[in-house]
């Protein structure tokens, strides 16, 4: 059995965090957004556990990004152009057809690259584009009345609104696919305990892709 230590304490500690924020903003959101529904919170309720989460995770946003910045953590979140449309293609082969199929994974983890290239690329789309969104629309909830009364020509706390609602449903999205990909490792539970402990574990070494250079 091949052991790599793949995921800092930070890097463990704010993941479980925000998992946790995660949670609580689609169930206050939830609650706010179906006011009255029985099963839900109610609305005294749900809206400052919501204000407090968002605060909450607009700092463990700023921690995420400071710590790949200032650790190798963030080596893991560049795109090596070189061989990049081959990898995606035979990542993306294999979830669509190749994991039904019993095929071998094509990518295994190294000390270089802990993400495949399908990862790097939805990690990217959600930490450094539809989460500060999020968190820009969720803000400006917050602080509506310093919101100019339009924006592109529609009233600026419909547009925000929209903008929050519509990212939120894609981050569920995401959520669910991530539920999903986690038990895709090579036992159900590989991926959700290297989270826990750190370590990534497999049975025996196997190639894998190299990063580019």
């Amino acid at each position: 059995m091949t052991s790599l230590y793949l995921y800092a304490g930070w890097v463990r500690a704010w993941h479980w965090l925000n998992a946790l924020l995660f949670l609580m903003l689609m169930l206050s959101g939830a609650s706010m957004h179906f006011a009255g529904a029985g099963w839900l919170l109610n609305f005294a309720v749900a809206r400052p556990i919501h204000n407090i989460a968002g605060i909450l995770l607009t700092l463990g946003w700023i921690g995420f990004v400071v710590g790949n910045l200032t650790t190798d953590n963030g080596r893991h979140y560049r795109v090596h152009l070189r061989g990049f449309l081959q990898r995606l293609f035979i990542q993306g082969r294999y979830y669509a057809w190749g994991i039904f199929h019993n095929a071998p994974h094509p990518f295994h983890p190294s000390a270089e690259m802990k993400l495949n290239t399908l990862q790097q690329l939805s990690y990217l789309g959600v930490m450094y584009l539809l989460m500060p969104l999020l968190i820009l629309s969720g803000w400006g909830f917050l602080f509506s009345i310093y919101l100019p009364e339009t924006l592109f020509g529609l009233g600026s706390i419909w547009v925000v609104a929209m903008m929050h609602l519509t990212v939120a449903y894609f981050l569920v999205l995401f959520v669910l696919v991530h539920l999903y990909i986690i038990t895709t490792g090579e036992t159900l539970t590989t991926n959700l305990l290297a989270m826990i402990t750190g370590w990534h574990r497999e049975q025996e070494a196997q190639t894998h892709m190299e990063t580019p250079r």
